[in-house]
């Protein structure tokens, strides 16, 4: 983890250094203001998707460091190497950039910031339960990427307009900051998330081949996507609108029914494989419909916060964590079946239950209450009452006629 934190602050202090020498002290400060802008909401939409089996964000802080620093720093580096030296080996200058922005720049870029995602699926294995693990790692490395490379773009076009004494009408900043941080600030997570895709696909699968070959496909849907955008420009005067209106909105739309439908099926199996778990007795029957609403887990920390406190709120937030971590790992054990178990499975189950237990006393009536307030529970099965029985009427037994004496 040292050698991992000081590798990111080395490259990052380089890239910042690197691109402050381009744009210039006064660019690289208007380059950071407004490259900061679409940083938070791209951050908050994987935020969202990967809250309803939230992990450390240690592993998502990694990415996103590794995107902005080391990543950008091998992108910056290797761009330049490989179009100096197609450049000095053309006889036509444009055709070695517009062959390295096409064929160079999507492979060493998407390469880089898939690195980020082999460490965490390789060292971090547990934390890859399936595809919105991949997405959301994808998305906070792309987001990281793009961050740096937009200091470097919106700082060069500030330094020109400052150059040139260019009109605000007129200005390169604002027309490089609408194409890429209004129109299409998805642009480098929708490329990378495909790669997650293919992570997060191998994560759910036992077999060898496809474990190896699903990455590897996902990356280069990656980089085929990315040259497209990349050569949009290029393909005559309406390339890029045709490249923007009929593959980057339609994959970007297909991206968010994705992320809706990934995060409902997580839910789903929140529900069904703790339901297991509360039959056993680990959990109360109230908590699990709790456990798979996310409006439920946010009042239930409200209302763990009101009667404890934030630690109280904290151990509530991490009994959702561990609880929904529980269910996604039952899940893929039971897919893989009896013969393909992962051998660590009992003892991340054993880990995962212990720690539910002891967060149990303060986060269980906090989503019991919630499951309530929140009208999640079901209605009382109601049974018609027993039919009174009928009352006993007491007939006295008639008399036996005594025998006359007199009877012959």
């Amino acid at each position: 983890m040292c050698v991992l934190v000081t590798l990111l602050t080395a490259t990052g202090a380089v890239i910042l250094e690197l691109v402050r020498e381009q744009t210039g002290t006064a660019g690289f400060f208007v380059g950071l203001g407004l490259a900061l802008l679409p940083v938070p909401p791209l951050v908050a939409a994987f935020r969202w998707l990967g809250l309803a089996a939230p992990g450390p964000w240690r592993q998502s802080l990694f990415c996103f460091g590794w995107g902005a620093c080391t990543a950008a720093l091998i992108a910056i580096l290797a761009n330049s190497f490989a179009t100096e030296w197609m450049a000095a080996a053309s006889a036509d200058p444009s055709a070695a950039d517009r062959l390295g922005s096409v064929a160079i720049a999507p492979v060493v870029e998407e390469t880089a910031k898939a690195a980020a995602l082999l460490l965490v699926f390789v060292f971090r294995r547990r934390r890859f339960t399936g595809v919105a693990d991949g997405i959301v790692f994808a998305g906070f490395t792309a987001t990281g990427f793009a961050f740096t490379e937009n200091i470097l773009y919106l700082g060069t076009a500030f330094e020109e307009d400052l150059a040139n004494g260019t009109r605000a009408l007129d200005s390169v900043t604002a027309a490089t900051f609408f194409v890429r941080a209004v129109l299409s600030p998805f642009a480098h997570p929708l490329f990378t998330v495909l790669t997650g895709l293919g992570f997060g696909a191998a994560a759910l699968t036992s077999r060898r081949a496809r474990r190896n070959g699903l990455p590897v496909l996902g990356l280069v849907l990656a980089m085929g996507t990315h040259a497209l955008w990349n050569g949009s420009s290029h393909f005559g005067e309406y390339g890029f609108y045709v490249v923007y209106g009929c593959v980057m909105v339609p994959a970007f739309g297909l991206l968010l029914w994705l992320a809706v439908r990934i995060r409902r099926r997580c839910l789903r199996a929140v529900a069904a494989e703790l339901s297991v778990y509360a039959a056993a007795g680990w959990l109360g029957q109230a908590e699990v419909p709790a456990l798979a609403s996310m409006p439920a887990r946010s009042l239930a920390r409200a209302l763990a916060r009101r009667t404890g406190g934030r630690p109280a709120a904290r151990t509530v937030s991490r009994y959702t964590a561990d609880a929904a971590a529980l269910a996604l790992l039952r899940r893929h054990a039971r897919r893989s079946g009896p013969g393909s178990r992962d051998p660590e499975f009992a003892e991340r189950e054993r880990e995962l239950l212990h720690r539910l237990w002891l967060g149990r006393a303060t986060a269980a009536p906090a989503l019991a209450r919630a499951a309530v307030l929140e009208d999640l529970l079901p209605p009382p099965r109601w049974t018609p009452p027993a039919a009174p029985a009928p009352a006993r009427v007491l007939v006295p037994a008639p008399r036996t006629p005594e025998l006359s004496a007199s009877h012959p």
